[in-house]
């Protein structure tokens, strides 16, 4: 059990190239051991079954491509505090790999994805819910430098499936989870928007035993300057 009895479970949503990966890795950083994390990415379905000319008309950016009863399984496991074993998925091949990542839930599991908030078995499972709104543009041009360094893709390619799939799709599935998140952020963040995460991460943090209270102007100011750094395309 890891000297501890259930994590505290935070959900970052968001829309592709919104800065979920960044924000998961800046509060990774500030919690150090206490934390841990999970992302949807490692839940695709396995389409290695389909030839590779139909693995790439599958709509990836549709929340069916995920397998949803793995996903709440992984969760009630992290909240039980016990070891998980993640897929892990190739994106340039869209299948997944052998073999499964042993994953050990620390306190605090930090679960990035774009559609953690969109179903209610899911969304229940979380102690804090966070969305990130990112003007469209900046996500595009995230998602060109991601995909191109990182998964092989063209910038053509990765354009043409922005505006196909990507962009109809989180108007339909991403954007409105927002009305289901406890803190909003807003591209860039705004001094309001770190007052309000620091505000629900310290409640979460303080009520879980896991800072104490003289803690509490030491890590607003160490969650402003991790907040305040230059962004990184992701």
């Amino acid at each position: 059990m890891n000297g501890f009895h259930k994590s505290k479970l935070v959900a970052i949503a968001g829309g592709s190239g919104a800065g979920k990966s960044w924000l998961a890795g800046q509060l990774h950083n500030l919690l150090g051991e206490k934390a841990g994390r999970l992302s949807l990415d490692s839940f695709y379905r396995d389409w290695s079954h389909l030839p590779p000319s139909r693995r790439d008309r599958v709509n990836f950016d549709d929340p069916q491509a995920i397998e949803w009863p793995l996903v709440e399984r992984a969760l009630q496991n992290c909240k039980a505090g016990r070891a998980l074993n993640v897929p892990r998925y190739d994106f340039s091949t869209h299948c997944r790999t052998n073999g499964l990542e042993a994953k050990h839930p620390r306190p605090v599991m930090l679960v990035e994805g774009l559609w953690l908030l969109r179903r209610p078995a899911v969304r229940r499972a979380f102690d804090l819910k966070i969305f990130i709104d990112c003007p469209e543009k900046l996500r595009l041009q995230r998602r060109l430098a991601r995909d191109k360094a990182e998964r092989g893709r063209s910038a053509p390619g990765v354009r043409r499936q922005f505006k196909a799939t990507v962009a109809p799709m989180h108007r339909r599935h991403v954007a409105p989870q927002a009305r289901w998140a406890d803190v909003v952020l807003h591209q860039p963040y705004s001094d309001a928007d770190i007052r309000q995460l620091h505000e629900s991460l310290w409640l979460l943090l303080h009520s879980g035993s896991l800072l104490p209270a003289w803690m509490r102007e030491t890590f607003r100011a160490e969650l402003t300057a991790l907040l305040k750094t230059k962004e990184k395309p992701a």
